[in-house]
């Protein structure tokens, strides 16, 4: 007769968790009230948990009582070496990209079925379009998604946002793996320099110059210089 496997449970664990889930999705601040209805929990059985996770810079909370999410876990994210490296290695680039096209451009990676980004450099013309680093899409429905997932390129219209083209762009690790997805939202109005063919080029020349920039961040971090 086969016993059941063990379940392994830490109750304050599992409330601190419900928390940042909950919050990470919310549009506003929660109160504690709010956040026990939502959790099915009690308040007196979140509120040692909200006093730990705000003292340890995970929640904040407002003057008028409601909670949200500190910026500790995002530190936290981006202490984590291949993203540290990643961004290392992307961020001087995707300046001089910003620059040269006159248009905004963000880093993307799969986390699970869905694309995250972890960098943004803003476009240096009076507009551009902006995505929040840490924002979370559907891998399978996007561009950037189809690029992760193995395409080397895709250009097509944004299927969100109208008068945008996104540009995507596969980066390469040395070993030919895709470790991101470099992708230009391309604004096309009547104040746009640059023309959009000479966006695609600079976008793949640029997603080439990041992956030959991790080949030697990870030479750097091992102690190899790298040719």
């Amino acid at each position: 007769m086969s016993m059941p496997a063990p379940e392994y449970s830490v109750p304050a664990l599992d409330k601190a968790l419900d928390v940042l889930e909950l919050l990470a999705e919310a549009p506003e601040p929660l109160t504690q009230t709010e956040i026990a209805d939502a959790t099915g929990r009690s308040v007196g059985q979140l509120f040692r948990v909200l006093v730990t996770l705000e003292r340890r810079g995970f929640l904040v909370r407002e003057r008028g009582g409601g909670y949200l999410l500190g910026t500790r876990l995002f530190d936290l994210a981006h202490r984590h070496e291949p993203l540290r490296g990643l961004r290392a290695a992307a961020l001087p680039v995707m300046h001089e990209l910003a620059d040269e096209v006159r248009q905004s451009c963000n880093l993307a990676v799969l986390d699970g079925d869905r694309v995250r980004v972890v960098a943004q450099v803003e476009s240096p013309a009076d507009f551009g379009y902006r995505v929040r680093v840490g924002a979370l899409f559907d891998a399978a429905t996007t561009a950037t998604g189809e690029v992760l997932r193995g395409a080397a390129e895709v250009v097509r219209a944004d299927a969100l946002q109208h008068g945008i083209t996104d540009v995507v762009v596969a980066v390469r690790a040395p070993d030919g793996a895709t470790v991101a997805a470099l992708t230009v939202p391309y604004v096309s109005t009547s104040f746009s320099t640059v023309a959009h063919d000479a966006v695609v080029a600079q976008a793949r020349a640029a997603a080439t110059a990041i992956g030959l920039r991790l080949g030697e961040v990870a030479g750097a971090d091992s102690g190899v210089t790298t040719r």
